[in-house]
């Protein structure tokens, strides 16, 4: 059995829609329900609700909890899980790896951020499958820091979003 742990921090993955307001927001983790519709075979998700936020409101302070969490995960030292995966808001996802890769010192598991460009409850949502293709990632990928999305996995250094591809890509 694979252990993976899964770190949330909020973004357009995990937004819900409050049919008052009529606003998307981040107000809850919904992970475990985006989770219950994969089959993981000999694999078991660990989530560590870290944060509800959109990436463009995330603060330094919060980008130090993310390490923190990712190195309190196992990143770090040996054994405890096979990979991490973050699942992160798009807009700031790339600031958010790179921090990790400049600071994680040669991760010893494989830390993958994935998000998704629309809500899990939207039709039409990326959101199931890069996380599926993060958890994936996660289990047999070697040691570093990558973005997983749209079927692709790209390493850091030199990620980052295109807005006009709606996709992160390689600098």
């Amino acid at each position: 059995m694979r252990s993976i742990t899964l770190i949330t921090t909020g973004g357009t993955i995990e937004k819900t829609y409050d049919e008052q307001t009529g606003e998307l927001a981040n107000r809850r983790s919904i992970v475990r329900r985006m989770l219950s519709e994969l089959r993981l075979e000999d694999t078991e998700v660990n989530v560590f609700e870290l944060m509800s936020k959109d990436s463009l409101e995330m603060t330094e302070a919060d980008r130090s909890r993310i390490l923190e969490a990712v190195r309190a995960s196992g990143a770090c030292d040996d054994g405890r899980t096979a990979g991490i995966v973050v699942l992160h808001g798009t807009d700031t996802l790339a600031r958010t790896g790179q921090l990790l890769y400049e600071n994680l010192g040669g991760p010893r598991v494989p830390v993958v951020l994935t998000g998704a460009m629309r809500p899990f409850e939207m039709k039409q949502s990326d959101a199931l499958q890069n996380l599926t293709e993060a958890i994936f990632a996660a289990g047999v990928l070697p040691p570093g820091v990558y973005c997983a999305a749209h079927g692709r996995v790209l390493a850091f250094p030199g990620v980052r979003k295109d807005p006009e591809r709606g996709t992160f890509v390689k600098e």
